[in-house]
């Protein structure tokens, strides 16, 4: 299959390898030294636990043509830039696209695409379970296990699913989620008080691990979100994921505790930028009940204020080492 992935950053990067493991032949979009380092260096990644680095040389291009056919296009990018490539992806001839990652508007995506589009946009939803950074020299280091992406079409279709189940191959577990709005909508509740958290304490993971309040904030927080999403009548999904999180509070507790102790909650990196954008798709959604929410409304004004009061400063100041 001829596969597009748009989008250069780390999850792009290993979905690119991934594809390119199954056998496609896989271009990548990237520009100014992003490109130059795929076009001369080839797409290097080090897989954490795998203590493994791979090296592959991959299509580069630069741009998308209205003309450019591809089987699939995924597109891989933080949810405050999907927007900007939605009109390219629509002029495109490509039938088949997936756009992979934090998404607080799939539905509206979707409907721009079909709207706009000379032929039938077949739309997908999916979130790559990997996470990690890319280093000055354009090395990713991938945080992965054996691979693993969530799909699924708005309305339960399976019109797109079955081409990137085959794009894949065998080797590559893709599972469908069949209200993947829901399932992407709880994963961003899950992940905005964290990285709320983090941005607070700069990124200082032992210090999170040993701030009580914080670690309670961060549960009560992302308690307060799944009530709000089941007030407007969606699932937490998976199902199991809100039953667990508020029976077994105190084990969340002790995990996450765990987590930010270790070497590989470092190893991750994202900016502020996009939880600016997902809480400002939140806040339109939370105007529409009146659940009370003083943990989660304090916590993002705190982030948010600190978020405005440094966005004339350096981009990396903005850096939320979060999960994404």
């Amino acid at each position: 299959m001829k596969i597009l992935v748009y989008g250069a950053g780390v999850l792009g990067s290993y979905l690119a390898h991934t594809l390119m493991q199954a056998g496609n032949e896989v271009f990548m979009l990237a520009r100014g030294e992003r490109y130059e380092q795929l076009a001369q260096d080839g797409l290097v990644i080090q897989h954490y636990f795998q203590r493994k680095k791979t090296i592959d040389k991959i299509n580069v291009v630069r741009s998308l043509e209205a003309s450019d056919y591809y089987d699939i296009i995924f597109v891989v990018m933080q949810y405050h830039q999907f927007q900007s490539v939605l009109p390219v992806l629509a002029a495109n001839v490509s039938e088949n696209i997936a756009l992979v990652g934090n998404n607080a508007d799939a539905e509206s995506m979707r409907d721009f695409l079909i709207k706009n589009s000379a032929i039938k946009k077949k739309v997908a939803f999916g979130f790559q379970i990997s996470a990690g950074m890319r280093t000055d020299t354009g090395t990713v280091i991938s945080i992965h296990g054996g691979g693993n992406v969530l799909a699924g079409e708005l309305g339960g279709t399976m019109e797109t699913f079955p081409v990137i189940k085959k794009a894949f191959g065998e080797k590559y577990k893709v599972t469908y989620q069949k209200n993947i709005d829901a399932w992407l909508k709880s994963h961003y509740i899950m992940i905005l008080p964290m990285n709320s958290i983090y941005y607070l304490f700069n990124n200082d993971f032992k210090k999170v691990s040993k701030d009580k309040h914080a670690l309670k904030r961060m549960i009560e927080a992302t308690d307060e979100g799944f009530s709000i999403l089941e007030g407007l009548g969606y699932t937490i999904t998976p199902a199991t994921q809100a039953k667990l999180f508020r029976q077994y509070k105190g084990v969340y507790y002790l995990a996450m505790k765990i987590y930010h102790k270790l070497p590989m909650s470092r190893v991750v990196q994202g900016t502020f930028d996009e939880m600016n954008g997902l809480y400002e798709a939140f806040d339109k959604m939370k105007t529409q009940t009146q659940y009370a929410r003083p943990v989660w409304d304090t916590l993002q004004k705190e982030a948010m204020d600190k978020y405005h009061s440094q966005s004339q400063l350096p981009r990396d100041s903005k850096k939320s080492a979060g999960l994404l």
